[in-house]
């Protein structure tokens, strides 16, 4: 008992080091945007491809994860992505120009896009049934913590060292990430060695680069433009053409039929609907707290902390509560939160208190965390064992997918409102700025509420019968 118990944490601190420095990576770099255009005489729409080329990494890597992991061994296959990740920190840092550091930052976001589904995987592969739970719930804590303290830690790190910094701060936290993983993982290989897919890794990689850019880039193109309908339009026939090719391939590179388990299927859509309301908030409260009420980015820092502190701290209380009462009441809640919260965002003005507006992304912040770790350890674990690196790859490429996609669609929408609202006569640019957010919210409550009747869906059949039935491959 106490040999499992001291395994159990030995796990947990290998996969929390590498989540926790995957996504602070993804925080910290922002705040050293004015630093680097100044250090490299570069624009902002140069540099925000350190932001951009990251997550557009970590999303195209995302579904060859589960292929690479049967082959290698996921404790291998993690050895090597903290690796990479360690290595192209300290080539970040030793930049010499700006495109070779969005280069090297690209590079680093596809080690980085590994580290997230591998932690995933072996939390569902080498922990007990009854142990998962909590696990993700630690999992999840990493993922909400670095976000919270990324931006403040980043700010410090850049105004007393410098922006390279950031990068350099990596390097001992990866090679202590190294060292534990080498020792606390056991050594485990699920999958059978197999050829690889050349056409299908080929066709993922075009779809998803010519998806997530064409939706990275709706903001600044608009939705009619020539370049987001050719981008999108590709994408979707390349994905089309990668799911017929998956489906009839006697050795896929992605196993599709992960979706024949009605409760990972159930649990990813919900999720997918969560992910896209999170990034409504994440999106447009900062631009509302500094564009309308014209408060200073250390204020919107602040008013946003208490909701980023609850949702951090909410996440292992969940993960050990979701045992007792399973993962529909935690996701009915949490989702009915996220609908009133959006709701309350809808009705903000030019004079609404930005104590009210702490008060309503707490509200969300907490919403969002009774489902992330429900949602995500009821799709795992409705997958038997040897499906599992493929559903995280398919979950974490999913998530990234809607978050790109909620990004460009949304902030398209609040220039399309605002636009329309100043141009009815006497309309100000923050009251049309405002006017356009709200209508946007209401877009986001809609969406939200789909969520609803979908977490019922997690009620229909027990657990212990979907972990029971292996789903057929998907050539059969």
């Amino acid at each position: 008992m106490e040999s499992n118990k001291r395994a159990f944490w030995l796990i947990i601190c290998s996969i929390f080091f590498g989540n926790f420095l995957a996504i602070l990576s993804i925080t910290t770099v922002t705040v050293a945007f004015p630093v680097v255009m100044d250090e490299f005489n570069a624009n902002l729409s140069t540099v925000q491809w350190l932001m951009a080329g990251y997550l557009l990494a970590t999303g195209i890597i995302a579904p060859v994860v589960g292929y690479l992991g049967d082959q290698l061994s996921y404790k291998y296959l993690y050895i090597i992505a903290l690796f990479g990740f360690t290595l192209f920190s300290l080539f970040c840092g030793l930049a010499w120009d700006i495109q070779i550091l969005i280069l090297f930052r690209i590079i680093q976001g596809v080690f980085g896009g590994m580290i997230i589904p591998i932690t995933l995987t072996i939390i569902y592969q080498t922990l007990e049934r009854h142990q998962q739970s909590k696990a993700m719930g630690l999992w999840s804590l990493a993922s909400m913590l670095a976000p919270v303290i990324g931006p403040t830690f980043g700010g410090w790190l850049v105004d007393y060292f410098g922006w390279s910094a950031i990068f350099f701060f990596n390097l001992p936290i990866g090679i202590l990430g190294i060292i534990i993983v080498s020792r606390c993982i056991p050594y485990y290989r699920i999958g059978t060695s197999q050829s690889f897919d050349f056409i299908g890794f080929i066709s993922v990689v075009a779809s998803s680069s010519l998806l997530l850019f064409g939706f990275s880039q709706v903001g600044s193109w608009g939705f009619g433009s020539w370049k987001t309908l050719l981008l999108l339009g590709s994408g979707i026939i390349l994905l089309g053409f990668f799911i017929r090719w998956e489906l009839r391939s006697k050795a896929p590179l992605l196993q599709l039929s992960v979706f024949k388990f009605s409760q990972f299927t159930y649990s990813l859509i919900i999720n997918c609907i969560i992910t896209a309301s999170m990034y409504i908030g994440t999106l447009l409260v900062p631009l509302y707290l500094q564009d309308v009420l014209h408060l200073s980015p250390m204020d919107t820092g602040l008013i946003m902390l208490p909701g980023a502190i609850a949702m951090a701290a909410a996440s292992p209380v969940v993960g050990n509560v979701y045992d007792r009462i399973g993962p529909f009441k935690l996701v009915f809640t949490g989702a009915s939160l996220v609908v009133i919260s959006t709701a309350l965002f809808s009705s903000i003005g030019l004079e609404t208190s930005a104590y009210l507006i702490a008060i309503y992304q707490l509200i969300r912040c907490i919403g969002i965390s009774l489902c992330t770790v429900p949602l995500t350890n009821a799709g795992m674990s409705a997958v038997t064992r040897d499906y599992s690196g493929h559903a995280s790859s398919i979950t974490n490429w999913a998530r990234q997918g809607m978050a790109s996609m909620s990004i460009g669609i949304f902030s398209a929408l609040v220039v399309a409102r605002s636009s329309g609202y100043l141009k009815s006569d006497g309309t100000t640019v923050t009251a049309a700025i405002s006017m356009g957010i709200s209508d946007v919210f209401w877009i986001g409550t809609i969406l939200a509420i789909t969520a609803i009747p979908l977490t019922f869906m997690l009620r229909i059949k027990s657990q212990a019968k979907i972990n029971s039935a292996k789903p057929k491959a998907a050539n059969q």
